[in-house]
């Protein structure tokens, strides 16, 4: 369990194996933060719903392109002499690919939105407010389909992810690779619509160019690096049997697993006590927690930021059983 479903074992990656052959998921176990049809609309719902995510996409061209115009705007401010010094060094030109890589990752957010709207039949609101937040929440998306679903990103993905995999194999039948039967968590509707686009509708190998890189300027060495293309999927994964996807607050999962993942999660996690608390009450017996991530505290979120060691401790006092076997720190329940 992850709360991240593109981390688990349970989705052969394409970093490990050519091929995904993923068939259907289990409605059963979906949870959904539905609105409610009896209530007035707010004018803001919650901010990783479905509702929210899809406004975000829906109107990330409009949002972009407003970003774009400021831009262009403080450039054409320099001074006549400064504005010609960096239309020179090749500035403005940059400005006018931005425009077109805009253009072009709205192709992919549109598709996304569209696909949330047919599947959930969600509605836009006029009221609703997006803001640069929410712009960054969707670029992040762009972001996250270079490491999980191109060629660009199988070195990440091999760092990331064989520590999970050469944890979990030998727990397969010897001789053979059985896979696992997965239940993904995930909170933010804006992964779980962009996977299901990459899951459901898509059809063809690098069905998709976008230019992941290109709305932010900071420490670029170049211009061509900035606004370099990415295509995507680098394979066609499909829905597995052996996949389920609750979409939801991991506090709120219930239930038993042999094996829970975590893959740059418990960084994320607002009640950091509460979490580990739960991770051990999910494992059955003898189960295997396996965390893979850096302890990165968003600090404007977290109530405690806490050391390696006061992890350690806390999963002790929580009643782990730790050892240490001269590689990675592996934990048991």
């Amino acid at each position: 369990m992850s709360n991240e479903s593109r981390h688990l074992p349970g989705l052969v990656h394409p970093a490990r194996y050519p091929v995904l052959h993923i068939l259907s998921v289990s409605n059963a176990v979906v949870e959904l933060s539905l609105l409610s049809l009896f209530s007035p609309p707010e004018a803001t719902p919650p901010l990783f719903s479905r509702q929210h995510a899809y406004h975000s996409l829906e109107r990330f061209r409009g949002l972009a392109d407003a970003e774009h115009t400021r831009l262009h705007a403080a450039y054409r401010s320099l001074g006549r002499a400064h504005t010609r010094l960096a239309g020179q060094i090749g500035h403005s030109a940059k400005l006018a690919q931005l425009r077109e890589a805009t253009t072009a990752n709205a192709r992919v957010t549109d598709a996304i939105a569209r696909f949330a709207a047919s599947e959930h039949d969600l509605l836009e609101w006029p009221q609703a407010r997006v803001n640069s937040a929410d712009l960054n929440r969707v670029r992040e998306v762009l972001r996250h389909f270079v490491r999980d679903w191109s060629s660009a990103g199988v070195d990440e993905r091999q760092a990331l992810f064989r520590p999970i995999l050469d944890v979990l194999k030998p727990y397969a039948e010897k001789g053979k690779s059985l896979g696992f039967d997965t239940t993904a968590v995930e909170i933010s509707a804006y992964m779980t619509l962009a996977m299901r686009l990459i899951l459901q509708p898509t059809t063809f190998l690098h069905a998709y160019t976008i230019h992941p890189f290109a709305h932010g300027f900071s420490h670029q060495k170049s211009n061509a690096n900035t606004l370099r293309s990415v295509q995507f999927p680098d394979v066609l994964p499909r829905l597995s049997a052996d996949f389920k996807l609750v979409e939801g607050d991991f506090l709120e999962v219930q239930g038993k697993w042999d094996f829970i993942v975590t893959a740059f999660f418990i960084n994320t996690a607002p009640k950091v006590f509460a979490t580990l608390e739960h991770i051990y009450t999910l494992l059955a017996s003898s189960g295997l927690w396996t965390n893979l991530g850096p302890l990165l505290w968003h600090a404007g979120t977290m109530k405690v930021q806490l050391s390696l060691e006061e992890v350690m401790g806390t999963m002790s006092e929580s009643g782990f059983e730790v050892f240490d076997d001269n590689g990675p720190v592996r934990v048991y329940c």
